[in-house]
């Protein structure tokens, strides 16, 4: 059947998202992954199916960002501009950035649309989950956050009740929590690298939401250095706590950089790690929303690591 295949968003104009040879986000970090997904489409074709980028209307866009912010990135990337960084020196700007942001937005709210429509249950999105950018800002090499978008398009447009949020990658999902912070039909739960000791310095336990969105929450920092063993007790302990939620749809955004080797953080899973939380988040949407799962892939600066997270949430999630 059609919605057991796994969607898998692929093409150039969504790999293109990178900037330069010499920043940490750049194109080679995803071409292990990309032979990896070839290997396993080639192995179950019937199980995956490759789905082409598509663009973001400014709309869209629009839905969480300020449309201020979205005329400053617009200009900012466009030819002949003088800015040089669209924050503080992380996130460059170029000409056609804007594009190819708007190219990862496009892309994650396709995929939402098939797995509203019915058509898919599942689907992937590789260089999606952007969660720093906040709703007028561009942060830690995010400069818009395609998964607050999606946030804010099932909420408004599709008309679900509530969605759960759960962050994988090493570096607190600070764009998603701040923004969503007061929320109640947005449950959250972030398991990351302490932020004391590693950007963007926010997540601390304490944090669980405000006001009619108190204790839907749930934020998880790990110590430098913390492997599996620490990330599944972490696991375990906010499956607990997203069981007692409902919810339309899990977000699963799935950063690959606290794989131990990554340049930028400091911790020390293995792909066992990525693909526990998959097939436990992926027992969690059967129970909880008919297995509506949209997954991204987020962070991640060490290419056999990238290729090792994703290819192990991809076989999860295609039942591979």
């Amino acid at each position: 059947m059609a919605e057991d295949r796994l969607l898998v968003a692929f093409g150039d104009e969504l790999f293109s998202y990178d900037f330069g040879p010499y920043h940490p986000l750049n194109r080679s970090r995803t071409e292990l992954f990309v032979r990896r997904l070839m290997e396993l489409k080639e192995r179950a074709p019937e199980k995956i199916e490759l789905v082409e980028p598509a663009m973001a209307t400014e709309d869209e866009l629009t839905l969480f960002h300020t449309r201020e912010y979205v005329e400053f990135v617009k200009l900012a990337c466009s030819p002949g501009s003088k800015v040089r960084y669209l924050d503080y020196g992380d996130t460059p700007a170029y000409p056609n950035c804007f594009t190819r942001a708007s190219v990862v937005v496009g892309t994650t709210l396709k995929l939402l649309r098939e797995i509203a429509s019915g058509r898919a249950r599942r689907a992937f999105n590789p260089v999606g989950g952007l969660h720093h950018a906040r709703r007028g800002a561009a942060g830690g090499f995010c400069i818009f956050n395609d998964a607050a978008i999606a946030i804010e398009y099932a909420l408004k447009v599709l008309g679900y009740r509530a969605v759960a949020y759960v962050d994988i990658d090493a570096h607190h999902g600070d764009g998603v929590y701040y923004d969503f912070e007061e929320n109640p039909r947005v449950v959250f739960f972030d398991i990351h690298q302490d932020g004391r000791t590693l950007y963007p310095g926010t997540g601390h336990e304490y944090e669980r939401g405000k006001g009619e969105a108190l204790g839907r929450k749930m934020n998880a920092p790990l110590p430098p250095y913390s492997g599996d063993e620490e990330f599944l007790r972490a696991l375990e302990k906010g499956m607990r706590f997203l069981e007692q939620f409902e919810f339309d749809i899990v977000l699963f955004q799935a950063g690959a950089d606290g794989l131990a080797g990554d340049p930028l953080t400091n911790l020390m899973y293995t792909r066992r790690a990525h693909e526990s939380a998959a097939k436990a988040l992926l027992e969690l949407a059967e129970r909880k929303c008919n297995g509506r799962i949209l997954a991204f892939g987020g962070g991640g600066y060490n290419p056999v690591n990238v290729g090792e997270a994703w290819s192990a949430v991809v076989e999860v999630l295609a039942g591979i």
